[in-house]
């Protein structure tokens, strides 16, 4: 037996088991089997939950809106205690940054006239950047041109349409020409109603939240294109010195800026006073809702008067670019068609200076 001396018997086979090891593999594959459907009816059951907890959520007040307040926003009894508006302390100021933008400012100024406000009206503009014919058509309406200094961007990443954005800081320094209290309007805006209630404030800053049509729609940070302020020098002195040591996005400009160094103090304004075209897209009733109330559109999503990428729309080209710019975005065709009528006001109460601006 020399050759078998190394041999080692073999442990027996335990009952059910196989010289091949089917048996063990067996118990192996079925406690693995049992695990795999265990975490199966976890995630099922997790899912259920979620289902149900969602469904049975309540929705934002905003995305739920019904049209349950029907009273004014403002208080008309308590608007004779106020002091008047005095045009040489209070101001109504908008930006010309680009000429393709030089039709609406004379739009909104239009609009602005006829809403009667008793403010001053000023625009804000670039030297080196506007020609003498935008700045010519802009002023038609009556705004009073006061040309600025360019704040440039602190940071790369700035959206390239908003590049010249941080000039808006130089509203705070109207105090050096007497102003107490301004309220800014972006340019594509139209007034519908005077909101001459908002000088008599008496916060640093106000301004309406931001909306979003999708995700995450309604939001406590606040959109710049409309603002009620308190010029203040020092106060712009110390933001120029923070904008570039501040963290925020860098694509919003400042608008992201303004929402860090105000976010916790700012007053927030009812939607009526920057009706932004993303409530119709969001909550189509709360836009119906607010339509006897709306100070202010803004046309935050469609803009007639541009074409391409911000590109200037030609005056004689303006109405067919509204009308392709309202089939393009048929959700605004409203909105659109009352900022057409809007122009068309404006041209044939100021056609034959428009005429002499155009001509430049």
């Amino acid at each position: 037996m020399p050759r078998y001396r190394d041999y080692i018997p073999l442990p027996a086979l335990a009952d059910g088991e196989h010289e091949n090891g089917n048996g063990k593999h067996k118990s192996t594959h079925g406690k693995r089997r049992r695990i795999v459907l265990g975490l199966l009816a976890l995630s099922v059951l997790a899912n259920v939950y979620f289902i149900y907890s969602t469904s049975t959520e309540w929705q934002a007040p905003l995305d739920n809106y019904q049209a349950l307040n029907t009273h004014p926003i403002v208080d008309a009894k308590a608007l004779p205690s106020l002091s008047p508006v005095n045009p040489r302390e209070h101001a109504v100021v908008t930006g010309l940054y680009t000429d393709a933008f030089a039709t609406a400012v004379a739009t909104l100024g239009h609009t602005l006239n006829t809403a009667n406000s008793s403010a001053a009206r000023l625009l804000f503009y670039l030297p080196d950047k506007i020609s003498r014919r935008a700045l010519c058509i802009a002023t038609v309406s009556g705004w009073e041109p006061v040309p600025i200094e360019r704040i440039a961007p602190p940071f790369r990443g700035v959206h390239r349409h908003f590049l010249d954005q941080y000039s808006k800081l130089q509203l705070w320094t109207l105090d050096r020409r007497g102003y107490k209290s301004v309220v800014y309007v972006d340019a594509d805006a139209l007034v519908r109603r005077r909101f001459d209630e908002l000088f008599r404030l008496p916060h640093t800053f106000a301004a309406t939240p931001d909306v979003y049509a999708t995700a995450p729609g309604y939001v406590t940070a606040f959109n710049a294109g409309v603002m009620v302020i308190r010029p203040d020098g020092a106060l712009f002195d110390d933001m120029v010195r923070k904008i570039a040591t501040a963290r925020y996005p860098a694509e919003q400009a400042e608008q992201a800026f303004l929402n860090l160094y105000f976010g916790a103090e700012a007053l927030r304004l009812p939607y009526a006073y920057n009706g932004n075209l993303a409530i119709k897209l969001r909550t189509p009733a709360l836009w119906a809702g607010m339509q006897d109330e709306m100070r202010i559109v803004h046309f935050t999503l469609a803009k007639p008067f541009l074409q391409g990428d911000y590109e200037e729309v030609p005056m004689d080209e303006l109405e067919k670019n509204a009308e392709k710019v309202a089939r393009k975005k048929t959700a605004f065709k409203e909105e659109i068609a009352e900022w057409l009528e809007a122009w068309r006001e404006t041209r044939r109460i100021y056609g034959s200076q428009l005429a002499q601006c155009d001509a430049l």
